[in-house]
């Protein structure tokens, strides 16, 4: 069988969620779907979609896979674009605190928080790395998600945060899923760097940035401006410190207290800005004139008991709204998409075609490739997972559980996962 070749038949629906670049406003709402489609795939590329009957027999000698999607709806893959994933160690002892009412920030003054994580992720070989990184993609796969972004951030030091995006990048070759690696050195303070947070970016910029980009080990700079952690004046320097030496830039922003890092990742032209629970109305605005995407994550508002940010308001200011899990060992230890789909359309007023826009096209925007994946279009890439229902509609109704069947990664598939069979 010839890789990459591979014909889906008949699928009840065909959520296209056709476009090359980010939607916005009511756009998200039109997912264009076309009925009782099918989709040729060649050479892990989209060649043709079509109503019409297909005649396979001149397919199948050439050893195309053939699979008959009738009575399921067929997707673009999802596209997580924002997570923590590679780390060392875990902190059940802490989410146990929060459920007994400790607050996030309470947590990190008493040696919580992303601190807690950088022993763990220090003391982590590459190999163990690798390990549970294998693990935590093969998990996201069966979630339907083909493509997703990666952190580092649990080094804090030259050589951790060197090892972490150099198993991102191995993972990247050898894995199925695409990975897309952000620098995120500046996440805490570390303990010898507590009182003097300048000095670390100082650090950051002169000693670590430099080793990033000289080995090609990051697409984008990230920085978490946040109080007590890191202001608007020493994200700025960072950020524009890695733009000027070709990184691509996001931020976590407006969090915890409304600080202005959305106003920040528009004033410098950020791909993203993610968590922005605090975000102001003017930020919103800002955010929007600049084409920043606006990356939500309800996951970590759900786990940390906190509002969620105002989808409902991004969306109505014309915003590009994105979705992700936030993945991490801390504040969000989930990568279940049917859990963000379920806080998305039951807690955060969005409707079912916005949050799947935020999930495929929206999402690959956020990571700079809405030109490639995110969408089935033809000429892009053949990411696409087959659904068990014959609508997308099945996808909140069957609450917090998967409905993903098959998982199909450049034209491969990679994924089979349902079966009427008993155990």
């Amino acid at each position: 069988m010839k890789k990459g070749n591979m014909i889906i038949l008949n699928a009840s629906e065909l959520v296209t969620c056709s476009g090359f670049k980010g939607k916005t406003g009511s756009e998200m709402n039109d997912l264009k779907i076309i009925e009782n489609a099918s989709v040729i795939v060649e050479e892990g590329l989209i060649k043709k979609i079509t109503q019409d009957k297909i005649e396979l027999s001149s397919y199948e000698q050439m050893g195309y896979e053939i699979i008959d999607a009738t009575g399921k709806c067929v997707l673009p893959g999802f596209v997580d674009s924002h997570t923590h994933f590679i780390f060392g160690g875990y902190r059940q002892d802490e989410y146990d605190w929060r459920l007994k009412g400790q607050g996030y920030m309470e947590i990190m003054s008493k040696g919580g928080g992303i601190i807690n994580s950088v022993e763990g992720t220090r003391n982590a070989t590459f190999e163990d790395l690798y390990a549970s990184g294998v693990r935590r993609l093969n998990s996201m796969a069966r979630f339907g998600v083909t493509t997703v972004e990666g952190k580092s951030g649990y080094g804090l030091d030259l050589d951790t945060e060197i090892k972490q995006l150099e198993v991102m990048k191995r993972l990247n070759e050898v894995h199925s899923l695409d990975v897309v690696p952000t620098f995120l050195g500046p996440h805490a303070r570390p303990k010898a760097y507590k009182e003097t947070p300048d000095a670390f970016i100082d650090y950051m910029i002169e000693k670590v940035l430099p080793v990033v980009v000289e080995k090609d080990l990051a697409v984008f700079a990230d920085i978490f401006c946040e109080e007590n952690v890191f202001s608007v004046d020493q994200s700025r320097r960072f950020l524009s410190a890695a733009k000027a030496m070709g990184l691509k830039l996001k931020i976590h922003a407006d969090e915890i207290v409304r600080l202005g890092g959305a106003e920040l990742a528009a004033e410098l032209g950020a791909v993203s800005a993610d968590h922005l629970l605090q975000a102001s109305d003017e930020g919103i605005k800002s955010m929007q004139a600049a084409s920043v995407v606006t990356t939500i994550l309800p996951c970590t508002a759900f786990s940390l008991k906190e509002d969620y940010a105002r989808a409902r308001a991004m969306i109505d200011a014309d915003c590009i709204v994105a979705l992700a899990t936030d993945f991490n060992p801390g504040s969000c230890f989930t990568e279940s998409i049917p859990l963000l789909v379920a806080l998305a359309t039951n807690q955060m007023g969005m409707t079912v075609e916005e949050t799947i826009t935020a999930l495929t096209i929206n999402g690959a925007a956020a990571l700079g490739r809405a030109a490639q994946i995110g969408s089935i279009d033809v000429g892009k890439r053949a990411d696409l997972v087959i659904h068990e229902f014959p609508s997308y509609k099945f996808i909140p109704y069957h609450i917090a559980v998967s409905t993903v069947e098959k998982v199909i990664k450049n034209g491969i598939k990679i994924i089979d996962l349902y079966s009427d069979q008993p155990l």
